[in-house]
């Protein structure tokens, strides 16, 4: 049967939206080749087992099958860009959507871009695949917008209906014909001026966070030399009504919005040599995160006459955000590791996250949580779920670390 809709990547990006338009009503079709991907095997994406049983139920079906992206009215690509060794964008799960669909591409459908991607890409590296594949040009015989995902998995204040969708179309009549389906998911759409503007909103909304969170790490480590509580600090400033946007500091910065420099084009192979020092020093100072609690662990443990070698060392919350499955970026990863080589005994507890590897070793899931943090020499609160009750673990603890200042002042050394 035909669709209204095509997902496709089955992600971060393409799950939530095939839950809004189905919600809405949308016919709605889901593609990936990964067949793992499409079978929406195992618990720990974007949406939980109950909201994947209640979208399955809604109508919403899932396929390998690239021919049935021919009869569809709107394709969203949805296809993940994780970051290489060398921090730039990886487009080639893009490139194999755009392949795959401009296979099946018919006039006056409406291609939409929602991936992560530089600016230019929808122009200049989307846009030339679809219509080779295809030989159909693009804002004559078919529609090419972008509109990059804003998505934010646990939040329970701002969700599809209610965070405008910025859409930048290659023409205006692709403007609107994007505009006129995400009118149908979101209560505001914002129209750009092009593809470029609205790639390079995410760009600036991504960079955004990740230079304000480099700098209140910075202030982490810089109150702490000086003595100050940089948590009462941060109390104090967000009360200012204005020129102050509150953000909190952390063992490490997780999650797919990576931070972009888009002087490093890959896919031309060149850079407009301007590189955007504030992103490259943002991604210094939280890349650095993770070693400093390493270093302050280490400190507490030598205060109370132990070593790391041998410790006990318990992590609570391994998620790179709270209340959610997704571990994509998670800083827990390599402190558990740098734990590791220090020659401490893990144990993690997480309840969303059932079984845990690190370096492909299993790490011990503690079963009681009061039990294992007071068996433990040290714990180290890295995500503060709402089902944790910190202050019975900071009675129950031995020793804690709070990395996220999620615990009452005075119950527990602070980041």
């Amino acid at each position: 049967m035909p669709a209204d809709l095509a997902v496709i990547g089955l992600g971060h990006l393409g799950l939530p939206l095939a839950q809004a338009a189905t919600t809405a009503g949308i016919s709605t079709l889901g593609y990936d080749a990964d067949p793992h991907t499409a079978a929406l095997s195992g618990a720990d994406g974007p949406l939980s087992a109950t909201e994947l049983r209640r979208l399955l139920s809604a109508g919403f079906r899932t396929t390998t099958d690239p021919t049935t992206l021919g009869r569809v009215r709107t394709a969203v690509i949805c296809a993940p860009t994780p970051l290489g060794e060398d921090h730039t964008l990886d487009l080639g799960r893009i490139a194999d959507a755009a392949r795959t669909l401009a296979a099946q591409l018919r006039p006056h459908t409406t291609v939409i871009l929602e991936s992560t991607a530089y600016p230019g890409t929808t122009e200049e590296f989307l846009r030339p695949l679809l219509e080779e594949g295809s030989g159909l040009i693009a804002g004559r015989d078919f529609h090419l917008a972008c509109s990059p995902g804003r998505h934010d998995p646990g939040n329970r204040t701002h969700h599809y209906t209610n965070t405008p969708k910025v859409i930048g179309g290659l023409t205006p009549a692709c403007t609107e014909a994007a505009a006129a389906f995400y009118s149908r998911l979101t209560d505001k759409v914002v129209r750009a001026r092009g593809p470029r503007e609205a790639e390079t909103a995410k760009l600036l909304e991504t960079n955004y966070r990740h230079i304000n969170i480099a700098l209140m790490n910075e202030m982490a480590v810089f109150c702490h030399d000086i003595g100050v509580d940089l948590w009462d600090v941060i109390r104090c400033a967000e009360t200012k009504p204005f020129g102050f946007q509150s953000f909190r500091p952390g063992p490490g910065v997780g999650g797919h919005a990576a931070p972009i420099d888009p002087n490093y084009l890959a896919y031309k192979g060149r850079s407009p040599g301007h590189p955007l020092r504030m992103v490259e020093l943002a991604q210094e100072v939280n890349g650095r995160m993770p070693r400093y609690v390493i270093q302050r662990c280490a400190t507490l443990l030598n205060h109370h006459g132990k070593s790391a070698r041998g410790a006990r060392v318990l992590l609570l919350g391994v998620t790179y955000k709270p209340d959610i499955a997704d571990q994509t970026g998670s800083p827990a990863r390599e402190i558990a590791s740098r734990l590791r080589e220090l020659g401490a005994h893990l144990t993690y507890h997480d309840p969303y996250v059932p079984q845990w590897n690190v370096l492909d070793r299993p790490v011990p899931r503690a079963d009681s949580l009061y039990e294992a943090a007071a068996a433990a020499d040290l714990t180290i609160l890295l995500q503060a779920h709402r089902t944790y009750d910190l202050q019975g673990l900071s009675v129950k603890a031995q020793l804690l670390l709070d990395t996220r200042g999620a615990t009452p002042a005075g119950a527990a050394h602070r980041l």
